[in-house]
This record gives C-alpha cells, structure tokens and sequence, in this order.
C-alpha cells in the first residue's frame, strides 16, 4: 500500500476548508500488472512459429530413378487452381493434365499412398491411446516414409500462384502422409502441358 500526503500544513482556521490526507492503495495495480506479464508471456509461447521439413532437390549430375507408377508432379496455377499429371508427362495428350483444388488432390494423393497412409494412420492411433512414446512414434513415422511403397510428388508453382497455394499443398503432403516430395522449377514442358489443355489439345507441337 502507498500513501500520498497532500497535506500543506494548513493550520485549520475557521472557515477554510481542511485538506486531508490522500491515501491510494496500489495493491490491484500490482496484481493486475502480473497478469498481463502472465499473458503476454503465455501468447509469446503459443506464437513460436511451426518449422515444416521440405526436401529441395540438390544439384547433381546423378538422379535418382523414380517409379512412373509412384510419381506424382503438381502444377501450381492461377487462381488457386491446381495441375497434376502421374509418371511421365504425356504432350500427345492433353488429358493427361488434369485439373483439381486442394479437396480433390487429397483424394488423389491418398489414394496413391494408400500403403503408406494406412501405415501413418495406425500409428497416429497408437499414440493418441499411448501404447507407443512420441519417440518411438517419430521413428517408426521415419521409417514409413523412406519406405519405396509411398509416392513421391514433385511440386511446381508458377508465377501466377502465390504463397497460399504452396502452404496449402504442403499441408496436403502431411495431411496424406506423404514423406518424399520436393519443390522444382517449372518447366517448359509443364507450361505447354497447360496451355494444351486450356486450347482442348488444339497445340500440335511441345514449344521448346
């Protein structure tokens, strides 16, 4: 508790008004003081951004074989619109390129990692209901995916994509547990590929 004194020494003569002394108790400010330093140090917590591991493709005169049946190459569009295309890209055929959103690149990138998000699954099932430790949860989630039965998806933005659209589809990547993906340039390939398909396969030759 402090106390202030406002008390001027006035000698009390008759008719002045008598000052007296001002006593402010600031006992709630100190309280209310430590819950703000409480709160802002529990929102500091919270905030601590999430690191998300992506694997950028190193540069090497040896690459490494993928599976056509396993690879998966996604093309970011304009307007939040998502390609895709599986294996090798097809130029003679412009339906090979399909066109999705992020709802319907789930489905596809589930279905094409069924073994692996099966796998991913049960385990996250283990360690809610703590028959596995978190240690030995990230080490067998290590295992699946460096396992060959999971995709492998090549993410490509294009310039008329934004940040969002790149977010959203590494979100997909774990939302459907898949473990080897990497973000590459754009090729010209992959624009003809998409200019093809907006023509209806009316582009009779690959643009070099």
């Amino acid at each position: 508790m402090a106390n202030i004194d406002t008390n001027s020494g006035n000698d009390g003569k008759k008719g002045k008004p008598q000052r007296q002394t001002l006593r402010v108790d600031f006992t709630p400010m100190v309280d209310m003081n430590m819950l703000l330093i409480t709160f802002f140090m529990f929102c500091t917590t919270l905030s601590i951004p999430q690191v998300m591991d992506v694997a950028m493709p190193a540069d090497s005169d040896t690459k490494e074989k993928i599976s056509d049946k396993k690879s998966v190459t996604v093309i970011l569009g304009e307007h939040d619109k998502v390609y895709y295309y599986e294996g090798k890209a097809n130029y003679e055929d412009y339906a090979s390129l399909k066109e999705t959103n992020t709802v319907g690149l789930r489905d596809m990138l589930i279905d094409k990692n069924t073994a692996n998000y099966a796998k991913i699954k049960d385990l996250k099932t283990k360690r809610f209901r703590k028959e596995i430790s978190e240690e030995s949860f990230k080490m067998k989630l290590a295992e699946v995916n460096r396992s060959k039965d999971g995709a492998i998806v090549l993410i490509k933005p294009t310039k008329e994509s934004n940040f969002k659209n790149l977010v959203d589809v590494l979100d997909e990547m774990q939302i459907c547990g898949v473990g080897k993906y990497a973000i590459v340039d754009l090729e010209d390939g992959d624009k003809f590929l998409m200019e093809n398909l907006k023509s209806k396969g009316t582009l009779t030759a690959m643009a070099e």
